[in-house]
């Protein structure tokens, strides 16, 4: 490892990283450089990067070009090690997070209330993002021993949380969390998570902890076991399709996790009266439902992406109250490349974190 930390050093840092220099190949260690500190920076040694699915994408070409190198990671739990001279909500010491996005206009309707994740102007996202809002810097990720964020857009981790197991939190907390809130996932409320993978198993401990009955919707009868230890009530396999049946009108909200094609009408005839299913999972085709599914029992469907700065510190504050981390499998950096195989087969309970002492 290149880097030491020092507080009062505010050149351009060099750091150790993994990332990839042409999109489709494998991920190497490599060096990037961290911007000096302005006045409303925060430096931060990385202690734990999780793994999103999202990074694979990115890393392989699935989403189009991006700028290179690339070192992926939105996922980000670490320490500061630094601030510049008008921070005052952090001091060195602090556990503190990063999540998906680093910057944003900060004066549009969306910023202004609170939706940076939704910023008309555009939002810089944690990598392979332009920052138009400053000098334009391309940004890099979390799978790195530091990295340098403007204040606003920096978590306060709560010590109660195990600080691994949060950085999912990051991503997959927030992501639930913000439409489960939004659409009234509390006591009373009957949710149906469609999968239980890495984001989906965060749903159904966050949606238990808001005090819903929740039920999970699952291809494969293979995690009913853990599905009722985060809480759930049931797991009813969709295998054959007669859960459009079995399960006729019984949920509220329906949040759908997964990336993959399914049929949406067949989701819907599980809605109760104005029951909404929330798409979260970003398939490759377009969704189709008669219009009379909707208008029959006035049910609703709907998307959401993520919450902001704001709401993931609500999330990660209520996550803390209510002991909810994500399912972990704690690795090396020289293995992120057969920890990116293995989430594409589906091997992993649940999510990979690295452990960012090894890059």
């Amino acid at each position: 490892m290149t880097t030491s930390f020092d507080s009062t050093d505010n050149s351009t840092r060099t750091v150790d990283a993994w990332g990839v220099t042409a999109l489709g190949e494998p991920l190497e260690r490599m060096q990037i450089t961290r911007r000096p500190l302005r006045g409303n920076d925060v430096r931060i040694r990385v202690d734990y990067s999780g793994i999103c699915h999202s990074d694979i994408h990115n890393v392989r070409g699935d989403f189009g070009p991006r700028p290179l190198p690339l070192v992926p990671g939105h996922e980000i739990v670490g320490t500061v090690v630094g601030t510049g001279s008008e921070v005052s909500r952090f001091s060195v010491g602090d556990r503190v997070g990063v999540g998906c996005f680093s910057d944003s206009c900060g004066h549009c309707d969306a910023c202004q209330a609170d939706e940076e994740g939704y910023c008309e102007n555009g939002t810089v996202m944690t990598y392979a993002s332009e920052n138009g809002y400053t000098d334009g810097e391309v940004t890099q990720g979390g799978y790195a021993t530091e990295i340098v964020t403007r204040d606003s857009f920096v978590l306060r981790v709560p010590d109660s949380l195990d600080p691994a197991a949060t950085a999912p939190l990051l991503c997959a907390g927030i992501t639930t969390y913000s439409p489960l809130k939004h659409w009234g996932a509390g006591p009373g409320r009957r949710v149906a998570v469609v999968g239980m993978g890495g984001v989906g198993h965060v749903a159904v401990k966050i949606a238990v902890a808001m005090g819903a009955e929740v039920t999970v919707l699952s291809h494969s009868e293979s995690k009913r076991e853990e599905a009722l230890r985060f809480g759930a009530v049931d797991l009813v396999s969709t295998a054959d399709g007669s859960f459009a049946k079995t399960c006729s009108r019984r949920f509220d909200l329906i949040l759908n996790t997964v990336s993959v094609d399914l049929d949406t009408a067949s989701y819907m005839a599980t809605l109760a009266f104005d029951g909404v299913m929330v798409q979260i999972g970003l398939p490759e085709q377009p969704l189709s439902v008669p219009v009379r599914m909707l208008t029959g029992q006035r049910r609703s469907l709907a998307g959401s992406l993520v919450g902001g700065i704001a709401e993931t510190q609500e999330m990660l504050d209520f996550c803390a109250g209510h002991g909810v981390t994500a399912e972990i499998e704690l690795i090396d950096a020289a293995d992120v490349n057969d920890a990116y195989d293995r989430a594409v087969r589906s091997d992993v309970r649940y999510r990979f974190v690295i452990d960012a002492a090894t890059i």
